[in-house]
C-alpha cells in the first residue's frame, strides 16, 4: 500500500519579485491572466524548462529562486513574439531581459552558461565596433568558452563563402555613438543604483 499521508507543499505568494520588476522597467505582471499565447507563439520554447506563460506565473507567486535558476529567461532570443501576442501588454521579452539582469546582480549564474558567454561577447563586440564583426566575436566567444575547435568546419565554409571578413568595418563616427549609447546606459544604471 502506498503513502498516502505525503505532505501538499503550499505555495506562498511574494510580491518582492513583482515590485522588483516593476521598479525595474514599469510592467505590471499582474495583468498577464495566463492565456499562453506567449507561450503558443514562442519559438524558442522547446529550448526551455518552463514555458514563458510558466514563468510569468511563477514570478507571480514571487518563485526568486525557481525563476532565477531556470534556462528559460536565458534562451529567450528577444523575438518579442510574446510581447506582440499578448492582449494585456505584458512585455515578456523585457521581462525575461530583467530577470537575467536581476539574477546576475543577486549572484545567481546562468545555468545555460554558453549563452551568457555569447551574450558578453556580442555586447564586447558591438561596443567596440559599432556593429558586429562575426571573426572577432567568434574568437571572443572563443576565449571564453576555451571550445576552440567547436564548429570550425562551419567557420571555414562561412569563410570562404564571403560571409567572414578578416578586418572589421571601422566607422569612427558609428563607433562614437555606439559608445555614447553604452556610455548613457552605464550612467542611467549608476543613477537607479544609487
Amino acid at each position: 500500500m502506498t503513502d498516502q499521508t505525503a505532505t501538499v507543499k503550499t505555495i506562498i505568494p511574494s510580491g518582492d519579485l513583482l515590485k522588483e520588476i516593476e521598479k525595474e522597467i514599469g510592467v505590471n505582471v499582474n495583468t498577464c491572466y495566463q492565456c499562453r499565447k506567449c507561450s503558443a507563439g514562442c519559438p524558442m520554447s522547446w529550448a526551455m524548462d518552463y514555458t514563458p506563460a510558466q514563468l510569468i506565473h511563477a514570478i507571480r507567486l514571487g518563485q526568486s529562486a525557481l525563476v532565477f535558476n531556470s534556462k528559460t529567461m536565458w534562451m529567450c532570443s528577444a523575438c518579442q513574439t510574446c510581447t506582440t501576442r499578448c492582449p494585456q501588454d505584458v512585455d515578456i521579452a523585457r521581462i525575461m531581459d530583467t530577470c537575467k539582469i536581476l539574477a546576475i546582480k543577486q549572484g545567481f549564474s546562468s545555468p545555460v552558461p554558453r549563452v551568457h558567454k555569447f551574450n558578453k561577447a556580442a555586447l564586447r563586440n558591438i561596443k567596440w565596433f559599432g556593429r558586429m564583426y562575426e571573426l572577432g566575436m567568434i574568437g571572443d566567444l572563443k576565449m571564453r568558452t576555451f571550445e576552440f575547435f567547436k564548429d570550425a568546419g562551419m567557420g571555414i565554409k562561412m569563410f570562404f563563402k564571403g560571409k567572414l571578413n578578416v578586418f572589421p568595418s571601422i566607422s569612427p563616427s558609428r563607433t562614437s555613438t555606439t559608445w555614447k549609447i553604452f556610455s548613457n546606459v552605464a550612467k542611467k544604471e549608476k543613477e537607479h543604483r544609487a
